[in-house]
């Protein structure tokens, strides 16, 4: 049984009572109420994860409310997920992120020198759900809409660490098994095979002068998309815009607080939708691994000290070398794992996979090189100061939408 504990703190499963967790949830979350944050696309409502996750959800008696940032193409998308969410009965608001009275808002912040029209994505619909979610919350927890075993003790657990005056963390991310139970296959391929080879090429090559690449290798998920964190944390950070939203979001946690205040906690097995590899990096894991690439070049040109190596095509071609010998010891590693486990495992596909993951290295680098990124969103404590009513201001255009459906729902 694995115990271990590093920089971060590690909350493992060994006997968690996610009941009695709940119970005391009910009582704390009275002076310290609690959102969650459930970005979604328009077709997922067409998928049964959903589906579950609001049931699950109906039983969660300590959250105080949900936002649902939404990107629908149309106004019959919108409608359509409106009308699915009538099953959730937790108090809820849906954000048409990408519909017209947002938008309009959004345009309006260039008047304030706060230009965010160049972000599409996730990256963005969380920034607003962050926004309105941070009117009435101590903490906002964050999850996917497309989970396959979802649980009522997903959001106990992000939440709890955080809730509690005990234990009083300012973030928790989530981590688990990416091994399909029903399929015995082991999933996970981008950090298997990309991120954590890369992270320790990263850390060789800066001469392990980077405190910032050991605090990120501490997390045993570091792409989880489940996560928690208090308010004041959440409005105080600033977010990618890309594929890039999980690492970036880390590290903007790095600089705002002490690792002595930030934890991980076991969410057991965990199931979700699986995309597909892309044919450039404009697609698929590829895109995925680009973004990724890009987030952790800009960390580390922020956070080391002087004393290590800048950045440069003879960097880029070293950390390659460093990442594909690491990469492929891993593979033999988890040959064995997953041998000895029965596990289904292609050996030939997963260094397939690491060939086009150190082709990105050297393409993404360099592109990095060209033309660094600005990616992040600003905080939402800008925003608000040039700003200060932004956050009611979208909180009511989103009410604005669910009031206009209802209303011509009724005239039919």
């Amino acid at each position: 049984m694995d115990f271990l504990q590093e920089e971060i703190t590690t909350i493992h499963n060994f006997c968690l009572d996610t009941e009695k967790m709940e119970q005391k949830m009910v009582d704390l979350t009275v002076t310290r109420p609690v959102t969650l944050v459930l970005p979604i696309l328009y077709k997922e409502i067409k998928n049964n994860p959903l589906y579950d996750i609001v049931l699950n959800l109906n039983r969660c008696s300590f959250i105080k409310k949900i936002i649902i940032p939404l990107a629908a193409e149309t106004g019959e998308e919108y409608t359509e997920v409106i009308d699915f969410f009538k099953l959730l009965e937790v108090p809820h608001i849906v954000i048409w992120c990408n519909g017209p009275r947002i938008e309009a808002i959004i345009d309006d912040m260039k008047e304030k020198d706060l230009d965010i029209t160049s972000f599409k994505g996730k990256g963005r619909d969380v920034w607003i759900a962050i926004g309105v979610a941070s009117l009435n919350s101590y903490a906002i927890a964050f999850h996917d809409a497309d989970i396959v075993n979802y649980s009522k003790s997903y959001p106990v657990r992000l939440l709890y660490p955080i809730v509690d005056p005990e234990l009083d963390f300012f973030f928790n991310k989530g981590y688990y098994a990416r091994i399909g139970i029903d399929t015995k296959i082991m999933y996970g391929r981008v950090y298997r095979l990309f991120v954590r080879p890369l992270i320790e090429a990263l850390r060789v090559e800066v001469g392990y002068n980077s405190s910032i690449l050991q605090y990120m290798q501490a997390f045993r998920y570091l792409l989880s998309g489940e996560f928690a964190m208090t308010t004041d944390m959440a409005i105080n950070i600033r977010i990618p815009g890309d594929w890039g939203l999980e690492v970036g979001i880390l590290a903007e946690i790095y600089r705002n607080t002490t690792s002595k205040r930030i934890c991980q906690i076991d969410l057991d097995f965990y199931e979700h939708k699986h995309q597909k590899l892309g044919q450039s990096s404009q697609e698929g894991l590829c895109k995925m691994a680009h973004d990724i690439l890009t987030t952790f070049l800009r960390v580390i040109t922020e956070s080391t000290n002087g004393s290590c190596r800048e950045i440069s095509s003879p960097f880029l071609h070293s950390v390659t070398v460093k990442y594909k010998r690491m990469a492929q010891d891993l593979i033999r590693q988890y040959h064995a794992d997953a041998l000895c486990n029965g596990i289904s495992y292609n050996r030939h596909k997963e260094e397939r996979y690491v060939d086009i993951f150190a082709d990105i290295i050297m393409s993404g680098g360099e592109q990095y090189l060209e033309e660094p990124e600005n990616v992040l969103l600003p905080d939402w404590k800008r925003a608000l100061s040039a700003i200060p009513n932004i956050r009611t201001k979208i909180q009511e255009a989103a009410l604005e939408d669910m009031n206009e459906y209802k209303a011509n729902s009724n005239n039919l």
